[in-house]
């Protein structure tokens, strides 16, 4: 019997097939949409998924500004981060990051399904989220994949 038949087969840098999606923000609730573009983004949902690599698409987000979320999610969910001074809590409601920028909704909840160090940082750089409908990505020949 030969051993090497057996040989797990690892994807580098070098060898990951990167493509291009586009995923419609359109009505989908944010949690759910985030983490399925986390896996995506991963690479999770290929065959020769290696953890310690970026062997995941670059993933195009659009109507970002549609997206959903259930309950009093809206109001009551609190954002918290402090800028690293004494007294430099601050806090901010799902509304107001929405009035600010709807990008910054979807890409602070996929930024948290990320691995936290330099692989979750790289990965996050594939991420391409948009308001519109409209991405100035074609000549990438993204393919539409519907969630």
């Amino acid at each position: 019997m030969d051993n090497l038949s057996y040989k797990t087969i690892s994807v580098n840098k070098a060898t990951a097939e990167k493509n291009w999606v586009v995923v419609d923000a359109d009505s989908k609730i944010l949690g759910r949409l985030a983490s399925d573009i986390a896996k995506i983004m991963r690479g999770k949902n290929k065959p020769g998924f290696t953890p310690n690599v970026d062997c995941g698409d670059n993933v195009i987000v659009v109507n970002c500004d549609k997206v959903k979320m259930t309950g009093k999610k809206w109001t009551d969910k609190v954002y918290v981060t402090h800028t690293g001074y004494p007294g430099g809590q601050r806090k901010t409601t799902p509304t107001e990051l929405k009035a600010k920028s709807s990008t910054l909704l979807v890409e602070r909840a996929v930024r948290g399904m990320l691995p936290k160090g330099r692989l979750g940082r790289a990965l996050f750089g594939n991420l391409f989220v948009y308001e519109g409908a409209e991405h100035p990505h074609e000549a990438q020949q993204p393919k539409e994949i519907n969630l």
